[in-house]
């Protein structure tokens, strides 16, 4: 039975779906969610029954009731986003990794030496990914400190839970000579004034953005560059976000290098810790995944731009079996769409191609890796609490003690693709959304319980959801 507390802000009552674990959907017909001042729940029971109708009447004008027909889910974690690269979405996916950052990217990222440029992109961006149900956002910004700073603080001003990182880039024979630090002094004294900006920033306490010592990968940095920034991870426990085995290119070019992989080789610059994000992950054997499991880090699965620029599926299925934690990743901009949904669709569709093979050269029961594929509610889990849980973060479930971050997605909206049909399974009902739910069909979204997307001239705009 629910505790009662004399602290609950607020609550919501309504059909309710999350998944517990990575093959486990549970449902909530009828469930009041109750939300504490700071934005956390502190209970969820079932409205119908004696208890929950006792405490609608306790609440009364604090519950927020979802429209018949709407589904809340927990917000979505997108733990893989290049903040600067947000005009160059869906451009430019044809190129190799190594020629797509020289020839576009890395001159792109270079004006963000403008802070006014900045502040237009990220406002945008940060609206935009909001508006598709991206509650907890884990950034990489470009070298520029004002223009970082700029990103925290729209994700603060705008009600984003974030991570934000200001890359570290030193290494003369990978990065241009006008976008690279000076020195890998430099780069950690940069890093260490974005996380004092973004510990001190007026409003962030308790944290809603949170600093990440954020080197680019290990061939954008020197091998002294890489060692300051293990140091200032155990010294500060921020989180820590890079790249890994992300491609053949980038894979080898470690290998050479250091003379082991990337997972090995950032384990041995003491960044790889129970805070620590891998990027895609795609060429990780059997030890990295080891190396990666016992550290407690993480991999942010990204399913489209793997196959854009590495030619490869991360093979998830193997990750999940050996308890590696997984999350998902859009990628922007090697990802086009900045749709959790679309990567959890994505992610569905390439496990299956890596299963089952796509060679029609080959015989059918030589064609594929098998063991490999996984089903929506597998898909539902890494957008949500698996998400949370690479990043340590209480995110990603309805239960007492996690944030109350939601999305309310309305199959009846203008321009849907999709309906729910009464007596279908939770199951069933989750299938449709994974696989057909747009932007358009998200009506509302609360992070830390303040609705931060709401219906235009909704009780709930641009406030705390009840006061």
């Amino acid at each position: 039975m629910a505790a009662w507390r004399d602290d609950v802000r607020q609550a919501v009552r309504g059909r309710a779906l999350h998944a517990p674990a990575a093959d486990r959907l549970e449902a909530f017909d009828d469930a009041l969610i109750e939300v504490d001042a700071a934005g956390m729940i502190v209970a969820v029971q079932d409205a119908r029954t004696e208890q929950g109708a006792a405490r609608l009447a306790a609440l009364a004008d604090r519950v927020a009731v979802l429209p018949p027909g709407q589904v809340l889910l927990p917000g979505f974690v997108d733990l893989h986003i290049h903040a600067p690269q947000w005009p160059q979405r869906g451009t430019a996916l044809d190129l190799p990794l190594e020629h797509w950052l020289g020839e576009y990217t890395f001159p792109l990222e270079a004006r963000y030496a403008d802070a006014d440029y900045a502040a237009r992109v990220y406002d945008d961006l940060v609206a935009a990914l909001l508006a598709n149900g991206t509650t907890t956002a884990v950034y990489f910004a470009s070298l520029h400190l004002p223009a970082t700073q700029i990103l925290a603080e729209t994700c603060l001003r705008r009600g984003q839970r974030a991570l934000v990182g200001r890359v570290a880039m030193d290494h003369p024979e990978i990065c241009p000579a006008a976008y690279r630090d000076d020195s890998a002094e430099q780069a950690e004294a940069q890093t260490r004034a974005l996380i004092a900006h973004i510990r001190a920033l007026p409003g962030n306490d308790p944290p809603l953005v949170w600093p990440a010592i954020t080197p680019r990968f290990i061939p954008a940095c020197t091998d002294d560059l890489l060692h300051r920034l293990g140091r200032l991870a155990a010294e500060t426990g921020c989180h820590v976000q890079t790249h890994a085995s992300e491609s053949d290119w980038e894979h080898g070019h470690v290998r050479d290098r250091c003379g082991m992989t990337d997972a090995a080789a950032l384990g041995g610059f003491g960044l790889l810790t129970r805070r620590t994000v891998l990027a895609h992950g795609n060429f990780l054997d059997d030890g990295d995944l080891r190396i990666v499991r016992d550290a407690g880090a993480g991999i942010a699965h990204c399913p489209l731009s793997n196959v854009y620029f590495a030619d490869a599926v991360f093979p998830l299925r193997a990750a999940l079996s050996r308890a590696v934690h997984v999350g998902l990743g859009t990628d922007i901009a090697g990802g086009a769409s900045p749709s959790m949904l679309d990567a959890a669709r994505h992610a569905v569709a390439m496990s299956r191609a890596l299963d089952s093979g796509v060679d029609p050269a080959l015989p059918r029961q030589t064609r594929g890796r098998g063991a490999a594929r996984i089903g929506p509610v597998t898909a539902f889990w890494l957008a949500t609490a698996g998400g949370g849980m690479v990043l340590d973060l209480p995110v990603g479930l309805f239960r007492p003690g996690y944030a109350f971050d939601a999305v309310a997605i309305d199959p009846q909206a203008p321009g849907s693709n999709f309906a729910l049909t009464r007596g279908e399974s939770a199951a069933q009902a989750l299938e449709r959304i994974v696989h057909l739910a747009t932007r358009a069909n998200i009506a509302r979204v609360w992070v830390a319980g303040r609705a931060v997307i709401s219906p235009p001239g909704s009780p709930e705009e641009g406030s705390l959801w009840r006061a």
